[in-house]
């Protein structure tokens, strides 16, 4: 058009915050470029852009930029609800009523009236409510957020359990389990974990319980036994404590029978191969370290004296008779004296004549006799030259020559 045709185009840039009680305020900025930067807080702000020329102005262009979003967000440890405001700075409150986190009502604290609108607030806010807080300040004329976090009035434990809670799939030692979120209206405050406590049934073990993290849905259990029942809950937790449980049982598959098998056959090779094992170290043995000799020593019986007084009995000392061995001369005197007789005989004539054969049978008789009466006198000798013990006592009895 010819109004679009005029030269001098320039643009007007108004940025409004949607609390017109924050102390940052309007400014209009003018700029003939086709860009421009503006300075905004984290909470909700408006900005409109109109076209001016020497023929008029067009309709605002508005822009919307919404409060930053509120996910992952701890809970706020301090607040300045309750202590006095500088001037520059300003509290804003955005009420979360549903798990998209959209603001639905806001509450603003200012330094000038803060004693009545904390009042309010206080008397509006909803206990188990999720609140946005912000901490503005206003900086060379520029709106910066110092503070965000999430406020409660009043927290309290989940009203409902975890949703779905079920046991997708199990094996001999081990589970996977999936789960829903609690659902936002029924948190009653910020969901800090999960609790998941698991137990053996019909034994008296106790639970085994592991904290999970507040945004996982799924956990996996391992390390179970093989072919056991197991009981499992979960449960929510807030700073206020534990909410509902949901439980869930399960029973673990038998172990595997490979396994079975192979320790079966383990335990069956592991006596063969010991016996090899210790007949080739005895045969080593046997090699390198030769058996020692042992010493004879016969068997004997040791016996307790029957009473103390064999030990103090003394030593007696017998009589022993000595028998003088004959010795050689008297055996020969003894022989001639025979012969003397036998001549005085043969003279007297009291005897009868022998013949030759008579005689020499005598005389061997007589010679055999002799070296009889020999080999007993050497022997006799020989047993009395031998040491005698009796009692004790030992003798040395050797015999004199006649």
């Amino acid at each position: 058009t010819h109004s679009a045709a005029v030269r001098g185009l320039t643009y007007t840039v108004n940025v409004t915050q949607c609390s017109l009680k924050c102390p940052c305020k309007r400014k209009s900025h003018s700029t003939r470029a086709n860009s421009y930067t503006v300075y905004v807080s984290h909470s909700a702000v408006n900005i409109t852009v109109i076209a001016r020329n020497e023929a008029g102005h067009s309709p605002p262009a508005v822009v919307h930029v919404p409060v930053a979003s509120a996910a992952d967000l701890k809970t706020c440890d301090k607040t300045l609800l309750n202590e006095k405001l500088k001037t520059k700075t300003c509290l804003e409150f955005y009420e979360l009523q549903d798990a998209d986190l959209i603001p639905e009502r806001v509450w603003y604290i200012t330094g000038k009236k803060r004693k009545n609108e904390t009042k309010k607030i206080k008397k509006d806010m909803k206990n188990y409510t999720r609140y946005l807080y912000f901490e503005h300040r206003c900086h060379d004329g520029k709106p910066q957020t110092v503070k965000m976090c999430l406020y409660y009035k009043r927290q309290g434990v989940p009203s409902r359990e975890p949703q779905n809670f079920i046991i997708v799939s199990y094996t001999h030692n081990s589970a996977n389990l999936s789960w829903k979120e609690i659902p936002y209206a029924d948190l009653n405050g910020v969901l800090t974990h999960y609790k998941l406590c698991t137990v053996k049934s019909l034994q008296s073990e106790p639970q085994e319980c592991v904290n999970i993290s507040a945004s996982a849905t799924k956990h996996c259990l391992k390390a179970l036994t093989p072919g056991t029942k197991y009981n499992v809950s979960l449960a929510g937790v807030t700073q206020a404590g534990e909410g509902p449980v949901a439980i869930q049982g399960f029973t673990t598959l038998p172990d595997k029978p490979f396994n079975v098998w192979i320790s079966f056959g383990l335990l069956l090779g592991f006596f063969p191969f010991s016996i090899v094992c210790t007949i080739i170290l005895k045969r080593i043995k046997s090699k390198v370290f030769p058996p020692v000799p042992k010493p004879v020593i016969p068997d004997f019986s040791c016996r307790q004296p029957e009473s103390e007084e064999m030990w103090e009995r003394k030593e007696e000392v017998h009589e022993l008779t000595l028998h003088q061995p004959i010795s050689e001369k008297a055996t020969v005197l003894n022989g001639e004296w025979d012969d003397g007789i036998e001549r005085k005989v043969e003279k007297d004539g009291s005897c009868l004549e022998r013949s030759d054969d008579e005689s020499s049978s005598l005389a061997s008789a007589d010679v055999s006799l002799r070296k009889a009466d020999l080999k007993d006198l050497e022997q006799v000798e020989t047993e009395l030259a031998m040491l005698i013990y009796r009692n004790g006592l030992v003798f040395d009895v050797k015999s004199e020559p006649l």
